[in-house]
């Protein structure tokens, strides 16, 4: 069974930086490409990043790019996405998601994607 796990979300201040997590099982996370997404309160599901199975290709939308950068560690099973300079605007939770599709972008969620629960950010003073 597939499950993703999301952690390591939390306060932040601005300018501030945060690690989150997404530890998978029931699959290998080599082998599938794997994106973040967000959503903040009142808005649309957004595409953060993603990287691909192949070679570890990545992409991001253009409001991260520069600050967040995605990276997978496939002896622990586990993909991160490091976020440096947080922005107020980064508030949301962000969910991990196993995709179907190719990392490419636009980031863009398909419907036989996987998604952890996700864990909640928020960038505050």
């Amino acid at each position: 069974q597939v499950q993703l796990v999301e952690s390591g979300g939390g306060l932040v201040q601005p300018g501030g930086s945060l690690r989150l997590s997404c530890a998978a099982s029931g699959f290998s996370l080599d082998h599938y490409p794997i994106a973040w997404f967000r959503q903040a309160p009142g808005k649309e599901r957004e595409g953060v990043s993603c990287i691909s199975s192949s070679d570890d290709s990545t992409h991001y939308t253009e409001s991260v790019k520069g600050r967040f950068t995605i990276s997978r560690d496939n002896a622990k099973n586990t993909v991160y996405l490091q976020m440096n300079r947080l922005k107020p605007e980064d508030t949301a939770v962000y969910y991990c998601v196993l995709q179907v599709r190719l990392c490419r972008a636009p980031i863009a969620a398909g419907p036989l994607d996987s998604w952890g629960k996700g864990t909640l950010v928020t960038v505050s003073s």
